[in-house]
């Protein structure tokens, strides 16, 4: 059996596999009994929960090109912190990413640094996320990854 700790990392490292391979499905499927939080330019916080929420924010912001059906991009994501409750059955992370892109006409570059601050709780043996603030920090260009401005 997986420790709790590898558990919550393999979570963490499952979204940003879904999300460079194009599976937005697979990313809002994460969510399911959680939601995101982001901040805007202007840092209002905007929520989204839910499973079919989290799909249609993914797919009105993230560019899947035809070649693959990939953003083309590597989520690079590290320094992951868990810690688990004494309960066993909620813990909370944070890590940070740095997402890397390269198309045709665009060299490999970072495009965007993030930090994640996640919050999970157990259901039954397996680990999934209740919420997950995504913070930007470092902002590259971000015109060949999403299809709107953030």
């Amino acid at each position: 059996m997986q420790c709790d700790m590898c558990a919550i990392k393999n979570v963490i490292y499952q979204y940003a596999d879904f999300l460079d391979r194009g599976d937005l499905q697979g990313v809002a499927s994460m969510f399911s009994h959680g939601k995101i939080i982001t901040s805007d330019a202007t840092g209002q916080e905007h929520q989204v929960a839910g499973e079919d929420a989290v799909y249609a924010m993914y797919r009105s912001f993230t560019r899947l090109y035809e070649d693959n059906g990939t953003p083309h991009t590597k989520h690079m994501t590290s320094n992951v912190i868990v810690q688990v409750d004494a309960t066993g059955v909620a813990a909370s992370a944070q890590a940070y990413a740095v997402v890397f892109q390269a198309v045709d006409d665009f060299p490999l570059q970072p495009i965007i640094g993030v930090r994640y601050n996640d919050t999970f709780e157990k259901a039954g043996q397996v680990w999934r996320f209740s919420e997950r603030n995504i913070q930007p920090h470092l902002y590259g260009d971000l015109g060949r990854h999403l299809l709107q401005p953030m």
